[in-house]
């Protein structure tokens, strides 16, 4: 075994022994969190003065198996530093969420998904096993085999029975350059038809798509961006400079193409935080010129987002020029496919967001996972709005509302954001019961908090 794969192992160990020392500090009655200093979720954040476990030594590749397509991975790795290595070996994870500071462990305990989505689903069906730091103290192997129950709990649990240390994952192979085909619609049922015929057949007008995803700007207007995985050499766009990825969609009719190296594809959505960073004036030409490139990336949108958060800069700016206060309107759902038309519809027609992106997927095998539980087989269209509105009568009024229509339309919300559902309901829709057999068999002490606490009462 090369020695640099041994002293990989090695340091993870420690950083194992580490964050269990770390742990067996906590007093029993005292909170336990991971020590982070970035986070993707849009849920305000308590206890932050709570000393943290110890993460220092699980953010690392452990290995890669090129041969195999697999890597071992430290639970806290970020997305960005496991792309940088597994693309040495020209292959990447079967699912990259867009945000360059997610973790492994997150996305898995969190959910994510891409424009791969559409053929390979979520994170957590590549992951062939891991290792977890439980609610109980102990650091468990889950797989499909062993510690069945954890395993299947995991997705979606946003690590309220435990903490991934390792995970083992597949990997898929990757072209130097991903060819871009944009094209727009004038109508959303078109739209939704063609994302449709994709799911389906993996192709659009015989030729194979790779990645796929979308953005609506208007009932008239709207783009699915086709990807294909290609080796041959040409000229690239960059869009990490002053050049705009999303703007670079837009255009009258038919179809427009790009190219991009892989590297860049990946993190397309990165560098404006999709269309976030206008909020910062970061797309202001003049300003634009004078930001550094390196901090043009959606951890500094974040940092820049917290501090408003903290101060409140946002009403005060509002109170000031004598309007209400805005409500928060941060969320990813999941709707049926033959139902997205009509979200997308009646989003437009009630919610003053855009623009509006789209990632269809579809679970990749037959496994249900209890926690969220969408349906094998069944094509879903993510549909990812954020932004601010005008405050209602009530607290979260469009969100809300907005929860309400995703449930009409028997579809999901993802959990990382702000969430007003009863405790009936989000057991209804998030495996209550099979969620409490695993707490109360990983976590018998409630050492970690509760789902249902986590995701909607921690407001």
């Amino acid at each position: 075994m090369p020695a640099a794969v041994l002293n990989a192992r090695s340091a993870h160990a420690a950083g194992v022994q580490r964050l269990l020392a770390s742990y067996r500090a906590v007093p029993v009655t005292a909170p336990i969190r991971l020590a982070k200093r970035t986070s993707n979720l849009f849920r305000t954040r308590t206890n932050t003065r709570v000393p943290g476990l110890d993460t220092s030594g699980l953010t690392n590749v452990i290995s890669i198996d090129a041969a195999a397509r697999t890597a071992d991975v430290a639970g806290m790795c970020t997305y960005e530093n496991l792309v940088a290595e597994t693309l040495r070996y020209g292959l990447a994870p079967l699912v990259v969420p867009q945000l360059k500071t997610i973790t492994l462990g997150g996305a898995v305990t969190g959910l994510g998904l891409e424009s791969t989505s559409f053929r390979n689903g979520l994170p957590h069906e590549s992951v062939l096993e891991m290792d977890i730091l439980t609610g109980a103290g102990d650091v468990l192997t889950a797989s499909p085999t062993g510690n069945s129950e954890l395993f299947r709990a995991f997705p979606n649990c946003y690590g309220t029975l435990g903490y991934t240390v390792r995970l083992r994952i597949e990997l898929e192979p990757v072209e130097r350059f991903v060819a871009l085909t944009h094209v727009r619609f004038h109508s959303l049922d078109d739209l939704v038809a063609a994302m449709d015929g994709i799911l389906m057949t993996g192709s659009l007008d015989g030729v194979a798509v790779d990645y796929l995803d979308g953005v609506v700007f208007g009932a008239d207007e709207s783009y699915l961006c086709l990807g294909r995985k290609t080796s041959d050499p040409g000229p690239v766009s960059d869009y990490s400079g002053q050049q705009i990825y999303y703007r670079s969609l837009r255009h009258e009719r038919g179809v427009t193409t790009d190219r991009l190296t892989i590297h860049d594809y990946l993190w397309r959505w990165d560098t404006d935080w999709f269309w976030c960073s206008q909020a910062f004036g970061a797309q202001h030409p003049l300003v634009r010129r004078i930001w550094p490139r390196t901090l043009r990336r959606s951890s500094t949108y974040g940092k820049l987002m917290r501090i408003e958060q903290r101060f409140h800069l946002g009403d005060r700016i509002e109170q000031l020029h004598r309007r209400p206060p805005r409500e928060r309107v941060v969320q990813d759902v999941e709707i049926p496919i033959e139902r997205c038309a009509e979200f997308l519809g009646w989003f437009l027609n009630n919610v003053p967001i855009e623009p509006i992106w789209l990632c269809p997927l579809r679970l990749r095998g037959e496994e249900r996972w209890p926690l969220y539980p969408i349906r094998p087989k069944q094509g879903y269209v993510n549909v990812g709005f954020w932004s601010t509105v005008p405050v209602g009568s009530i607290e979260g009024e469009t969100n809300r509302l907005i929860e309400h229509k995703v449930g009409e339309l028997d579809g999901r919300k993802s959990l990382y954001s702000d969430s007003y559902y009863s405790r009936e309901e989000f057991d209804e829709l998030y495996g209550g019961d099979s969620y409490r057999a695993a707490k109360k068999r990983y976590d018998p002490d409630s050492r970690l908090l509760d789902l249902y606490s986590k995701a909607v009462q921690r407001r």
